[in-house]
């Protein structure tokens, strides 16, 4: 391999302004999450007063089509899709002169640790959520939720792990990294740091300061992580206010954990876990009356 043949690094730029960074947050919100946060309160509302959400239905998987074909292809459609807004803004830190895996810890220097610590998480925070659940259920604030209502092709297990890689691969890399990411960079600039100079860990000589990975570090780390949970608890709203109230929690956790480990990719392990034993095995856990009832 010649060097002519390895990828080129990314170029520097201009560091961004405040205002192109806050219409950047704006755009790639009002596209993805943000967007799906005022569906869900939206549809919350028109949930309450239809009927109690005790006795309504959600479906996180349902079918798109009668037929096998076409019900797999916009299965397959709906999940690419749905990850362009991931692609953008892993482009918008790749052009800045960034590397953005390296850059969120999004890569595979630390399998083992990142499996290990993902799977730690996705036991804390499963059991947490089949109590929320319960208790949202017992309350009346929490509909019934339908893990998938896929027919059983011999796709539907695939599409539903797909499913599931997709909500960790969008919810971790943009309100967790990307996200915190952004709003450090923002806290910084209104601090007074000059976006020009290099700053290093502790902002030396004025400049922004910076993770050993190259993120911009929030300088008020609760504001960002309470404000990102609370949109994650924003849009799951559509199950009710039970699954609003326990992905608000999980928001805390993960933003506490990215903040102490600096690694997305343990995130994406956990809520993939989650989801694909949400999905996946749905119908042992409404036969045992953990889910769906």
């Amino acid at each position: 391999m010649t060097t002519t043949d390895r990828p080129a690094r990314p170029a520097q730029t201009a560091p961004p302004s405040a205002r192109t960074v806050r219409w950047e947050i704006v755009i790639i919100l009002a596209l993805s999450l943000g967007r799906s946060a005022v569906y869900a309160i939206v549809n919350l509302i028109d949930k309450w007063t239809q009927a109690p959400l005790s006795g309504q239905t959600t479906t996180l998987n349902p079918a798109l089509d009668d037929r096998q074909f076409f019900d797999l292809t916009y299965q397959v459609l709906d999940i690419g899709f749905a990850l362009v807004p991931v692609l953008l803004v892993l482009h918008l830190v790749w052009i800045r002169g960034r590397n953005p895996f390296r850059t969120f810890g999004l890569d595979l220097r630390r399998p083992g640790r990142d499996a290990a610590w993902g799977a730690g998480l996705f036991l804390a925070i499963g059991l947490g959520t089949l109590v929320v659940y319960a208790a949202g259920r017992a309350a009346g604030v929490t509909t019934a939720i339908v893990g998938s209502a896929l027919n059983e092709y011999w796709w539907t297990t695939p599409v539903l792990l797909l499913s599931a890689l997709r909500h960790s691969l969008l919810e971790e890399v943009i309100v967790v990294a990307w996200l915190f990411d952004r709003l450090g960079y923002l806290q910084q600039l209104r601090a007074g740091a000059d976006p020009s100079r290099p700053g290093g860990p502790t902002g030396a000589h004025g400049g922004l300061r910076t993770w050993a990975s190259g993120a911009y570090p929030p300088l008020n780390p609760a504001a960002v992580v309470v404000g990102c949970a609370i949109l994650r608890g924003a849009y799951h709203l559509y199950q009710g206010a039970g699954p609003g109230i326990g992905n608000l929690l999980m928001g805390l956790v993960f933003g506490a954990f990215y903040l102490r480990y600096q690694r997305v990719m343990p995130l994406v392990v956990a809520h993939f876990l989650l989801d694909a034993a949400g999905f996946v095995a749905y119908p042992l856990l409404a036969a045992a009356g953990l889910f769906g009832t």
